[in-house]
């Protein structure tokens, strides 16, 4: 199992973007509060869509009652701090669960908690410059690297809602 874990998100519509991406990647979501925000905000509910209703996810109310069930995790940090590339790591065991934690847009993962596991903190290259990527875009961008570790386990690598042979049997409109 692969989980996606936010620390203190505090953009409603990162949230339901990040929403819509653990429910089309079949990942858990666990979010760590206190939010700013609430669950029934037009942001949120906007970029997620309906995918909320259908997503695995779980809101914790504070980083202690967090760490009480995540103590002895496999959980890899993700922060601009860190010299480990995130694509050199091994994810592909699918027995394994493993977690991706992602700090707030405005701060990070506080850094104590990343002192305490530097050994498990990952980074996304950019140009030196740069200062951070859109919270959901980085995400996705380390879901779908461990996802194409496993080999998208459990994924659809077909079009099933509108059938496999879609493009080709499709109407052609106003031709």
């Amino acid at each position: 199992m692969i989980g996606i874990i936010l620390y203190r998100p505090e953009k409603p519509s990162n949230v339901g973007n990040i929403i819509r991406t653990c429910m089309a990647f079949d990942i858990k979501l666990i979010i760590i509060g206190p939010l700013t925000f609430n669950f029934s905000s037009k942001e949120l509910k906007r970029a997620g869509m309906d995918y909320i209703t259908e997503s695995d996810y779980k809101i914790y109310d504070s980083i202690e009652e967090f760490n009480k069930d995540f103590k002895d995790k496999n959980i890899y940090y993700v922060t601009r701090y860190s010299k480990n590339i995130y694509s050199k790591n091994d994810y592909s065991d699918i027995t394994e669960d493993i977690y991706f934690m992602f700090g707030r847009e405005s701060t990070g993962i506080p850094h104590e908690i990343l002192k305490e596991n530097y050994e498990k903190t990952i980074r996304i290259p950019m140009v030196p410059s740069a200062r951070s990527l859109n919270l959901s875009n980085c995400v996705a961008i380390i879901a779908s690297e461990a996802l194409k570790q496993r080999n998208f386990y459990s994924l659809s690598t077909r079009e099933v809602i509108k059938g496999e042979d879609f493009l080709f049997t499709e109407e052609t409109k106003n031709d």
